[in-house]
């Protein structure tokens, strides 16, 4: 776990010491957009672009997620860092970046911007074309690869249900996506019980929304599901214990078990989900967390049990 200061590396944890044991997450850095109407200088040109993901990630899980979705595996290509990040941040296996033969995903940061200082994190979508990373804020990537790639799968932003989305967005990353690190990064009791009493205030309310129709914002699926469901899917693995969001599991929620379930039987979003990758990478890189770096063999997760609710994108 590091960042870059002035384009060199450091090896350095969070710092909750002047935000009173509180984490707070640094804003992406880079971004650019990638258009289909030739609005920016990255034309959505197919096998242009290149995405570097950790299977770990729920931020990164979401744009592959679209990508696959969408049917844009041959248009984005993509590079898959290591589960484990220690001292020198993401690495890259022997082969594993065919674009710039990077072993360490800070190193594709400083090709763009050799002065960058900030956090080095995944998704990045780099424009092998003008040799540059354009973005790394997923949900702008997850959008791009929505509208702009010319897929053919379903429209995850539907115009109709847009301001719905934005604000089921808005509380759900604040609270439970961004709201689970809050809980496992805070180094005070009461930034952790401030955290996890929010964090299941609202999955209190997700299930409650989701006892009355099938998805987020009716019957379609949209974005703001499968934004959700990167963060379900980690739950009860890794958040319950690592984490200590232990309250409740997940699989204790009747209705957001069975939309879990349903999100992941989705056809080709079964095939994201690496729960080897997701395991190592918290319980083996967070070592002030975990120091010993030992990984559960548990839990059993019934995910392929029929959902009640139905499938349809």
């Amino acid at each position: 776990m590091g960042l870059l200061i002035d384009g060199q590396w450091r090896d350095r944890w969070y710092d909750t010491c002047t935000t009173g044991g509180r984490f707070q997450r640094q804003d992406s850095a880079f971004r650019d957009r990638v258009s289909s109407d030739g609005s920016t200088p990255f034309p959505a040109e197919p096998g242009r672009y290149h995405l570097y993901v950790s299977l770990a990630c729920p931020w990164a899980h979401r744009t592959l997620i679209a990508r696959k979705i969408k049917g844009l595996e041959k248009a984005v290509s993509v590079s898959v860092v290591d589960p484990l990040m220690l001292e020198n941040g993401w690495e890259l296996g022997e082969g594993a970046d065919p674009v710039n033969g990077a072993r360490l995903l800070h190193q594709v940061y400083t090709r763009a911007k050799a002065d960058y200082s900030g956090r080095v994190t995944v998704p990045v979508l780099w424009d092998k074309k003008a040799g540059t990373l354009v973005n790394n804020e997923s949900s702008e990537i997850l959008r791009m690869m929505n509208a702009d790639f010319g897929g053919t799968g379903p429209d995850l932003y539907p115009e109709d249900l847009r301001g719905e989305i934005d604000a089921l967005n808005g509380w759900i990353y604040d609270s439970i996506n961004n709201g689970v690190y809050k809980a496992g990064f805070a180094t005070t009791q009461e930034a952790y019980e401030e955290a996890v009493t929010t964090l299941f205030q609202s999955l209190d309310r997700v299930e409650g929304i989701l006892a009355e129709t099938p998805f987020l914002t009716g019957e379609r699926i949209t974005e703001a599901d499968w934004r959700l469901f990167t963060t379900l899917i980690r739950f009860d693995a890794v958040y319950v214990g690592h984490f200590k969001c232990n309250l409740r599991r997940i699989a204790d929620y009747p209705n957001l078990w069975d939309y879990t379930r349903a999100l992941y039987q989705v056809p080709g979003v079964a095939g994201t989900v690496n729960m080897e990758h997701i395991k190592t990478h918290y319980y083996g890189s967070h070592k002030t967390i975990n120091p010993t770096g030992v990984i559960p063999i548990g839990p059993i997760l019934d995910l392929d049990r029929p959902a009640k609710r139905g499938t349809q994108a």
